[in-house]
């Protein structure tokens, strides 16, 4: 897996709580983890998430794009961020 750093294990974990988030939000949380990384970064690599793997459903709220882990992915992948 390509995730040498461990971010993308980070915001699939965020995900899992249940709650929406912009990339703002997701943004912050990465910072406050200790992860270099900027904020056009982030909207790409969430961005890229929600069309490659499909698992995240987004909403268009004004300007801000509010993403959210979709209900018939939350199981499988719980087991797969356990297992990693």
């Amino acid at each position: 897996m390509r995730d040498e750093t461990g971010i993308r294990k980070s915001v699939l974990k965020l995900f899992l709580t249940d709650k929406p988030y912009t990339t703002e939000n997701v943004f912050d949380h990465l910072k406050k983890e200790g992860f270099d990384v900027n904020y056009r970064g982030v909207s790409a690599m969430v961005g890229l998430m929600n069309t490659r793997l499909g698992i995240l459903r987004i909403d268009v709220k004004g300007d801000h794009n509010v993403y959210s882990l979709k209900d018939e992915y939350k199981n499988s992948l719980k087991t797969t961020m356990d297992n990693y």
